[in-house]
C-alpha cells in the first residue's frame, strides 16, 4: 500500500498513527529530494561526456575534411574525383550530425536540468522549511500546555483565566499550521508526479528528436553512400586490372631491363663510378654518381649521389665528351670500365667504371664507343596467329556475336570466363583460314561459349594495330579525363567518325553486341563498367609500355563505356560539329625502345590467360622474316570486384598478345602521293636501312612504308626508312 491520506480532522487529535503517517510523506519526500540530485549530478556529466564526444567527432571531422588523396597521372577519372570529395563529404555529415547534437544538449539543459532544480528548490524546499516551522509550533505549543497544566491551583483566578487564553491561543496557531502543513505535503505529493515527469518526457523528446535528425540525414546520405560504393567498386575492378598491367610490365622489364632502359632518344641515364685521382701518396677514390649523357651536345652530367647516407644529392658536374674508348683489365684491375676523353679537359682522361657487363655495352653504345649495343629479340613459344582486319576477320567477329548471342547471352560472366588455351587457338586459326572458316558456331557443337569469347577477344588483339588504332590513342583517352558527360560524348562521337571505314564497321558492330550484352547484366552479371574493364586496354592502347600509360587504363575503360551506352547514336548518326584538330599536335619525344620496337621483326600472336614465356632467340631465326611489321602489343583483360549480386569473382589474367602479320597483296604504297616532311627529333640509324638525321632536316620523296610505323624518304641522296613519329609532314 502507498502513503495513508493525512485528514484534516486528524490535525485537531493529533494521534501518534497521524504523526506516523506524517513521518512517512516526509520521508517520501527527502528521497524524492535525494533522487533530484542524483539526477541533476548524472545529467550534468551526461551533458559534459556529450560535449566531449562532440569535439572528439568535430576534431575528426576536420582532420577528414582537411586531407586529401594525390593520384598518379595527369587527371582523375570521374569516380577517383568523387571518391577524393568523399572525405569532404563525411566531415560534413559529421559536422551537421554534431551541430543537432550541439542543440540536443541545449535543450536537455533548458528542458530537464533547470525544471527538476526549480522543483527542488521551490517546491521541496518548501515543504522542508514548513516542516521546520511545524515542529517548531509542536514544540512551542506542548511546552505552553505543560507548563499550564504544571500552575498551581492555588493561583489567583485571573492568571489561571490568562493563562488558559494563552494555551488556547497557541493550540489554534498550532493547529492551523498543522492544517497548512498536511495541505502542502498532500499537495507537493501530487505535484510531483508531474513536475518530475514532464521534463523528462521532454528530454526523451528532444533525444528522439537528436535520433530523428540523425535517420533523415541518413536517408539524405543514402543516396550518395549507393553511388559512392558504385565509383569504389568501378576504382577498385580498374585498380585490379592496372595491378595485373604493371605486374605484367614489370616482369617483362625484369627479365629484359637493357630492352626498357632507354626512355629517351636524346639522352640516357645511370649509375657510374667515377675515378677521382689524388696526389701520390693517396691514390686514387672511386665515387658514385648519377649520370645523365645528352647525345646530341655530347654533354654529360653527373650527379654524386649515395643512398647510405640519406640519399642526399651533391654538386652537378658537367663535361664534354670528345671519345669513349673501352678500358681492358689489362690497364686497369677493375671491369666494365670506359675512358673518356673530355673537351674541357686536353690531355685528362676521365676513367668511369658501368655497373655490369650488360650496362658497360649501354654506355659504350650510348657514347659511340667500338662495341654497339646488340638488339636483343624474343620469340614466343606458340602457334602463330595471322590475324588481319578484312573481309574473314569480318564474317568470323559476326558468327562469334552471332553465336554469343544465340546461345551464351545470359551465361555468368560472359566475356570474363576463359576458355582452354590450346581450344582458343585451334578455333581461332580455323575461322581466319579462309579455306575452312565456313563453321556456323551459332549450331556447332564443337565449341563452347567461353571458347568462342575468348578466341573474339584475341583476334582484336592480335590485330596488326589496335581497332582504335595508335594514332587516335591520345585523342580518345583525352576527353574521359575530363569535362562534362555530355562533352566526352560528343568528342568520342567525333573521333570515332575519324577511324578507317572498316575500323569504324566492324567497332560499331562490336558495340552494338556489347550493349546487347549490358541489357541481360542482371543474368550475366556483366554492366557496362565491367564490360569497359574487359576490353578497354584490348580495343585501343598506347604503342609503348610504360607505368604512365597503365594509368591510363581506366580512361581506356570509360571511353569503352561511353562507346557501349551510346552506341546507336555514336555509330548510326554522324556528328554535328567537332571541336577543330590542331594544326600541329605536340607530341613528345619518342623513345628509342618505341623506334627499335617497330623495325624489329613482330612476334606472333599467341592466347595465354595465365602466362607466356618469352625466350631469347637467334637472329638468324627473325632475320628470316624481313616482311614482318610491327610493335609488341600490349592488351590485359582485368579482373574486377563481382557485382552487387552473389556471383563469384571472375576474373582473366592480363594476357600479352604480340603478333606477326604478313603483308597482304592488298597493302601497297603505290597510290601514295609523295611529300616532304621535316624532322623534329634527331634519330641515329641502327640499320642499313635506316638514315640518321638531325632536328631540321628536310626529306624529300615522302612516302609510306609497308612497315607499320615508318615512313620511306631520300636524305641528301640517300633513300632509306624514317620512323613516322619523329618527323611532321609539310
Amino acid at each position: 500500500m502507498g502513503l495513508h491520506p493525512l485528514e484534516f480532522s486528524e490535525c485537531y487529535l493529533d494521534s501518534p498513527c497521524f504523526r506516523e503517517k506524517i513521518k512517512a510523506h516526509e520521508a517520501e519526500l527527502d528521497k524524492t529530494n535525494r533522487f533530484i540530485k542524483e539526477l541533476y549530478k548524472d545529467g550534468k556529466n551526461l551533458i559534459n561526456a556529450t560535449k566531449q564526444l562532440g569535439m572528439a567527432q568535430r576534431k575528426f571531422a576536420q582532420c577528414l575534411g582537411e586531407f586529401q588523396f594525390e593520384y598518379i597521372g595527369d587527371a582523375k577519372t570521374d569516380d577517383e574525383r568523387c571518391i577524393d570529395e568523399s572525405l569532404q563529404e563525411f566531415s560534413s555529415f559529421l559536422r551537421n550530425l554534431e551541430d543537432q547534437r550541439e542543440l540536443m544538449m541545449r535543450n536537455i539543459t533548458e528542458t530537464l536540468m533547470k525544471p527538476l532544480e526549480k522543483f527542488r528548490k521551490e517546491h521541496l524546499g518548501t515543504v522542508r522549511a514548513e516542516r521546520k516551522k511545524y515542529e517548531k509550533e509542536t514544540e512551542k505549543y506542548y511546552s505552553s500546555l505543560e507548563k499550564l497544566l504544571n500552575m498551581s491551583a492555588k493561583k489567583k483566578e485571573p492568571q489561571l483565566q490568562e493563562a488558559d487564553v494563552q494555551v488556547e491561543t497557541m493550540r489554534q496557531h498550532f493547529q492551523e499550521e498543522s492544517l497548512d502543513y498536511v495541505c502542502k505535503l498532500q499537495e507537493i505529493q501530487e505535484r510531483k508526479k508531474f513536475e518530475c515527469v514532464e521534463p523528462m518526457l521532454a528530454f526523451f523528446q528532444t533525444v528522439f528528436t537528436f535520433y530523428h535528425q540523425g535517420f533523415e540525414l541518413a536517408k539524405d546520405f543514402d543516396h550518395y553512400k549507393r553511388a559512392l560504393q558504385i565509383n569504389i567498386q568501378n576504382t577498385r575492378s580498374r585498380f585490379e586490372g592496372t595491378r595485373s598491367e604493371v605486374n605484367e610490365l614489370m616482369k617483362r622489364i625484369r627479365e629484359t631491363p637493357q630492352e626498357y632502359r632507354q626512355t629517351s632518344p636524346i639522352s640516357c641515364e645511370g649509375y657510374l663510378y667515377v675515378q677521382e685521382k689524388r696526389p701520390p701518396p693517396f691514390g686514387s677514390s672511386w665515387v658514385k654518381r648519377y649520370c645523365t649523357f645528352v647525345k646530341e651536345q655530347k654533354i654529360l652530367h653527373m650527379v654524386t649521389f649515395d643512398h647510405r647516407s640519406g640519399g642526399r644529392s651533391g654538386e652537378t658536374e658537367s663535361v664534354t665528351l670528345k671519345s669513349c674508348v673501352r678500358k681492358t683489365t689489362d690497364m686497369l684491375d677493375r671491369r666494365f670500365c670506359l675512358e673518356l676523353d673530355i673537351t674541357d679537359r686536353p690531355g685528362t682522361a676521365l676513367t668511369v667504371q658501368a655497373l655490369s657487363e650488360g650496362d658497360h655495352k649501354f654506355w659504350m653504345l650510348a657514347m659511340g664507343g667500338k662495341e654497339p649495343q646488340k638488339a636483343l629479340r624474343y620469340k614466343y613459344c606458340s602457334v602463330a596467329v595471322d590475324a588481319q582486319l578484312d573481309d574473314v576477320g569480318l564474317t568470323f567477329v559476326k558468327n562469334s556475336i552471332s553465336a554469343i548471342e544465340t546461345r551464351g547471352i545470359n551465361d555468368q560472366g560472359l566475356y570474363r570466363v576463359v576458355g582452354v588455351s590450346s581450344k582458343v587457338q585451334k578455333l581461332l586459326s580455323l575461322m581466319i583460314d579462309e579455306k575452312s572458316n565456313e563453321v556456323d558456331l551459332s549450331t556447332s557443337e564443337d565449341w563452347d561459349v567461353k571458347t568462342i569469347t575468348s578466341a573474339l577477344k584475341l583476334y582484336l588483339r592480335s590485330l596488326p594495330e589496335p581497332l582504335m588504332t595508335y594514332g587516335l590513342y591520345k585523342e580518345f583517352i583525352s576527353p574521359a579525363k575530363g569535362g562534362s558527360p555530355e562533352s566526352r560524348i560528343q568528342a568520342v562521337h567525333c573521333l570515332v567518325h575519324k577511324l578507317p571505314e572498316k575500323n569504324r564497321q566492324v567497332l560499331g558492330l562490336f558495340m552494338k553486341h556489347l550493349a546487347n550484352v549490358a541489357a541481360h547484366s542482371k543474368q550475366n552479371l556483366m554492366t557496362v563498367a565491367n564490360l569497359g574493364v574487359v576490353f578497354g586496354p584490348t580495343l585501343m592502347r598506347p604503342q609503348e609500355d610504360t607505368v604512365a600509360a597503365i594509368m591510363d587504363l581506366k580512361f581506356q575503360n570509360i571511353v569503352v563505356e561511353i562507346l557501349i551506352e551510346h552506341q546507336e547514336k555514336i555509330f548510326t548518326d554522324a556528328p554535328e560539329s567537332c571541336p577543330l584538330s590542331p594544326a600541329a599536335p605536340s607530341f613528345s619525344a619518342p623513345t628509342r625502345q618505341s623506334k627499335k620496337m617497330n623495325r624489329q621483326s613482330r612476334p606472333l600472336a599467341v592466347y595465354n590467360p595465365q602466362v607466356m614465356d618469352i625466350q631469347t632467340c637467334d637472329a638468324s631465326n627473325l632475320a628470316a622474316d624481313e616482311t614482318s611489321m610491327g610493335s609488341n602489343e600490349s592488351v590485359s583483360s582485368q579482373s574486377s570486384s563481382a557485382s552487387a549480386s552473389e556471383m563469384t569473382t571472375l576474373s582473366e589474367k592480363s594476357e600479352r598478345l604480340p603478333l606477326s602479320v604478313s603483308l597482304s597483296s592488298g597493302s601497297s604504297n603505290s597510290s601514295v602521293i609523295s611529300r616532304k616532311a621535316k624532322a623534329v627529333y634527331p634519330c641515329e640509324a641502327e640499320h642499313d636501312s635506316e638514315l640518321s638525321f638531325q632536328v631540321g632536316a628536310i626529306f624529300n620523296a615522302v612516302t609510306q612504308s609497308r612497315e607499320p610505323g615508318w615512313l620511306e624518304g631520300e636524305l641528301e641522296g640517300k633513300r632509306g626508312l624514317i620512323p613516322e613519329n619523329y618527323v611532321e609532314m609539310l
